[in-house]
């Protein structure tokens, strides 16, 4: 029980970190104030928003996993930005066929980072790291990644953004519905399927 709480007071700090970096690209200032005001802030919502899942466990046991997923998931959700903001950054290429190459790096650096959090502590698999598991992982983060980035391009490249929205923040929208779409998708396919275990019903 503590332990989960020390896990997402630190996925609290990390993401209140991460979120500067699209906030900066998308022309926010970010003084010393607002810095600190994000760091803390997600720091100590982090551990509240569990203790809250945790409680309406009584009444259903996912919401237990399921906020250590949306926790992991909120990590996963800016790093991905936070690279694609980068790689965004340094290019200056906020569209087209650049956007969809940086959107799947970005995409791939979060769901590294997803399949060891969601492993060992979301999903609690106790099973050994096998050519097996890797490959369920693989193909189902595969098909996430095709909803995630296709869902993303659709968004940005086919519907466009709205007269008069800056590219960047329509960029940033487009990314974070796509991290919607797949949302489900993961937390059921990762659950009922790549790290099943006889107590995960």
């Amino acid at each position: 029980m503590k332990k989960d709480y020390y896990l997402v007071t630190i996925i609290g700090f990390l993401v209140g970190w991460l979120v500067l970096l699209p906030a900066k690209n998308l022309g926010l200032t970010l003084s010393a104030d607002l810095i600190s005001a994000s760091v803390i802030g997600f720091t100590l919502l982090a551990p509240i928003a569990l203790f809250v899942l945790k409680k309406l466990s009584r009444f259903w046991a996912v919401f237990d996993q399921f906020g250590k997923f949306a926790a992991v998931g909120t990590l996963n959700t800016l790093l991905d930005l936070g690279v694609l903001n980068l790689l965004m950054f340094l290019t200056g290429f906020y569209s087209g066929f650049p956007f969809a190459g940086f959107k799947s790096v970005s995409f791939l650096v979060g769901t590294t980072n997803s399949y060891f959090w969601n492993k060992l502590w979301t999903f609690q698999s106790k099973l050994p790291v096998t050519v097996a598991e890797y490959i369920r992982f693989g193909l189902f983060t595969l098909v996430g990644a095709l909803i995630n980035v296709s869902v993303a391009s659709l968004i940005v490249n086919v519907i466009g953004a709205p007269a008069g929205m800056d590219l960047k923040l329509w960029a940033n929208l487009g990314a974070l519905m796509a991290v919607f779409a797949g949302f489900l998708w993961n937390f059921l396919s990762y659950r009922n399927i790549v790290f099943k275990t006889k107590t995960s019903g």
